[in-house]
């Protein structure tokens, strides 16, 4: 017996198919004989078989089938004869030209609805039964299905008119431009002059919330504007030890404070993906990673805590508040918003603006001409309170990343779970995806997978969990060619965190890239407040770009099925196998390095050519998925990263002792070059390796003050 085809057939509909092969699908050749899963093909009597003899020791006879799996059919055909059946290669043509016509990719749209008339759960139920049925579980049910529909429309609409973004930023100084980047942003004629009531506002109340307060506590008067009730969050945050210490080295939180919002701890993070379908050269064991995504903070606590001190430090939050417009004046920006509950809107005055916003940013999609993102992580998932039977799963680990398939209706699912307190389990589904007109990507489709597919991840009856809450979002991505070719900053306007496309290109949100680079950004911000270096040229060097990351993104490339295309439905999972196996051979710390975007250039080149000598064909397969374009946009990024990595070399060990030593008498007289000498310093030292002795432990607090001289070295 021979397995000759391997097909996704991209629908849910496995009787569908089913059906059409077994009355439809004409072979033209050979006896047709159904069978319960599809049918049997057998040499006919009058079957002429000289061009094709046929074996007297096995059956003459092929094998059709089909089955379905993460909500997906799969069809396989195998040989009954060690040598191909009468026209076997043109009835495998016919085969796959008539499937792919019957069953094309489709991508489905949301309803279009109206609560006035119809609740959520009524108005989505006939194309979201399961979604509908489990979101009247949770807490908040309602709520938080009717966000999720309007960040799906949001997200589409941004995403089909990238050409027309949404105008919120308005210039009030004839002779002001962007410079490049500059998509036109429109005059009025109003003017302000009198003193600015803020320092700094944020526009989006979760990471927004962590450097808000760590902004105050610098002494800035700081006011943050948050649509929803302050405090909710539609995901949870994982990340690890060695990471939070710069929210203590900031002074944000003590150690015994980030104990209490620390939910779990587990002791090892498992990372596998689906190779049942895969050579035995490409499987690969289980990666893994005890201090990846390892500490699980209680998200709602954990913002709880931040408004506290936000406030605690004088500052202000406006919650239940949605952003209207800015308007940005040569000494202040003045900002435009609604309160929700009344309706009333209102103006208020800042020096500087920032964009925590997420992915749905408008001021985003203005600030970059439509082209936002490059690529996102569709992700949903809940937080489930209890009803797993207890020896499902051990509550000291937890999935980083997993696959229980292969390629489903043109995604490759990818499962998360994270323990938190007592029996809670925190699960995400999510894929990466290229951002496309045609297929925006579906939080709605996601979550009826989700519910459909959770016992076949995890052992589970899903009527008998208990949900505590939803988690949902996009996590977008940015494919950076250079250091600067996103804007991610205005006159008197920053973006940060998701906004920024500030994201890793394997498993880490905003979140993580944020606090990884606090103290980069805290700190060049700070500069540009105390000196009032607050124009586009000197604030769009305040950006976390790392030449590693850019780099790195190939991999997340290589996750991404183009819309409309076919893959071999196993491709996805040999190419991450390949990889991750290669990542179980070495010592742990090279794996907590690549995945914590620490990774050096020759240890890319090294597993770069270890990954090609393992499996040869998997740069013909990055060809087949990335096209020409993109793998030229990655040449220059690899060019780049090697241009890095020899100017940290030779500024390595002498560059920040020398701005320790001139910058008291550098930065009153020149701040402008300090800032920028400073941000020089930081891409440098940003992303370095740790060996195994080096991984920090989160510590007694500091305060910055204490800590400038860490930063710098």
């Amino acid at each position: 017996m021979k397995e000759i085809l391997y097909l996704e057939v991209p629908t849910p509909d496995t009787a569908a198919v089913r059906s059409w092969l077994q009355a439809d699908f004409q072979p033209d050749n050979g006896e047709k004989i159904n069978t319960p899963d599809g049918f049997r093909l057998r040499v006919s009597a009058d079957t002429t078989t000289a061009t094709a003899p046929i074996s007297e020791n096995l059956p003459t006879e092929l094998s059709i089938f089909v089955w379905s799996v993460q909500r997906t059919t799969y069809l396989k055909v195998f040989r009954w004869a060690d040598r191909p059946f009468p026209q076997e290669r043109q009835i495998l043509h016919r085969l796959i030209t008539d499937i792919r016509s019957r069953f094309p990719h489709n991508y489905p749209e949301p309803p279009v609805i109206d609560l006035s008339k119809q609740s959520i759960f009524d108005a989505l139920q006939p194309n979201y039964p399961l979604t509908v049925k489990y979101f009247q579980k949770m807490p908040n049910g309602e709520y938080d299905l009717t966000r999720a529909y309007w960040w799906e429309q949001r997200w589409r609409e941004g995403v089909r008119n990238p050409q027309q973004p949404r105008q919120v930023v308005f210039s009030q100084r004839g002779d002001w431009g962007l410079g490049t980047g500059d998509q036109g942003l429109g005059r009025t004629s109003s003017s302000s002059s009198s003193s600015p009531t803020y320092d700094i506002i944020y526009i989006g109340g979760a990471l927004g919330a962590i450097h808000a307060a760590v902004m105050a506590k610098l002494g800035y008067k700081v006011l943050l504007i948050e649509r929803m009730p302050f405090g909710r969050m539609n995901r949870e945050w994982n990340i690890s030890r060695d990471e939070l210490q710069s929210l203590i080295n900031l002074g944000l939180v003590t150690h015994t404070e980030l104990e209490t919002v620390i939910a779990r701890e587990y002791k090892d993070g498992f990372n596998k993906f689906f190779d049942g379908n895969n050579p035995p050269k490409l499987r690969s064991p289980v990666l893994h990673t005890p201090t990846v995504l390892n500490i699980a903070l209680d998200s709602d606590k954990w913002l709880q805590m931040c408004g506290q001190k936000l406030r605690a430090a004088g500052g202000e939050i406006w919650d239940e508040t949605e952003f209207l417009r800015a308007d940005i004046y040569k000494t202040q920006v003045l900002v435009n918003v609604k309160h929700l509950p009344g309706q009333a809107e209102k103006q208020v005055t800042g020096r500087l603006l920032v964009d925590a916003m997420g992915t749905a940013s408008p001021i985003a999609w203005q600030l970059n001409g439509g082209r936002a993102f490059d690529s996102v992580c569709p992700t949903v998932g809940a937080v489930i309170d209890k009803g797993f039977e207890p020896q499902v799963w051990d509550s000291q680990y937890g999935d980083v990343l997993y696959s229980h398939g292969d390629i489903s209706r043109g995604r490759q699912l990818i499962w998360e779970l994270f323990p938190g307190i007592g029996e809670e389990l925190t699960i995400y589904l999510f894929h990466y995806h290229e951002v496309n007109p045609k297929n925006p990507g579906s939080l709605l489709e996601m979550y009826e997978d989700f519910f459909t597919i959770l016992p076949e991840y995890r052992r589970c009856d899903v009527d008998k969990l208990v949900w505590k809450k939803p988690t949902f979002g996009y996590i977008p991505g940015h494919f950076s060619v250079g250091s600067s070719d996103r804007t991610v900053a205005f006159d008197r306007l920053i973006a940060i965190g998701d906004a920024a496309s500030l994201q890793s290109p394997l498993v880490f949100t905003g979140f993580g890239s944020l606090v990884r680079n606090l103290e980069r950004l805290t700190k060049l911000l700070d500069i540009a407040l105390k000196h009032n270096l607050l124009s586009f040229r000197h604030l769009n060097r305040i950006r976390a770009y790392q030449s590693n990351v850019s780099v790195t993104w190939l991999f997340s490339k290589g996750m991404m099925v183009p819309t409309g295309k076919f893959l071999p439905p196993q491709r996805i999972n040999s190419m991450l196998n390949t990889f991750f196996g290669l990542l179980a051979d070495e010592p742990l710390d090279v794996a907590d390095n690549f995945i914590k975007d620490r990774c050096d250039w020759f240890t890319f080149n090294r597993l770069a050519i270890k990954a090609a000598r393992k499996n040869p064909a998997l740069l013909l397969w990055i060809w087949e998925l990335a096209g020409p374009r993109d793998l030229l946009r990655w040449l220059g990024n690899y060019f780049n990263f090697g241009i890095y990595a020899l100017v940290s070399a030779l500024l390595n060990g002498w560059f920040a002792s020398f701005l320790n030593k001139i910058g008291p008498w550098l930065e009153p007289r020149y701040p402008a070059l300090w800032l920028r000498l400073l941000a020089i310093n930081y891409a440098i030292i940003t992303g370095k390796p740790r060996s195994p002795n080096q991984v920090a432990k989160v510590q007694p607090e500091d305060s910055i003050q204490n800590s400038e001289a860490q930063i710098l070295n």
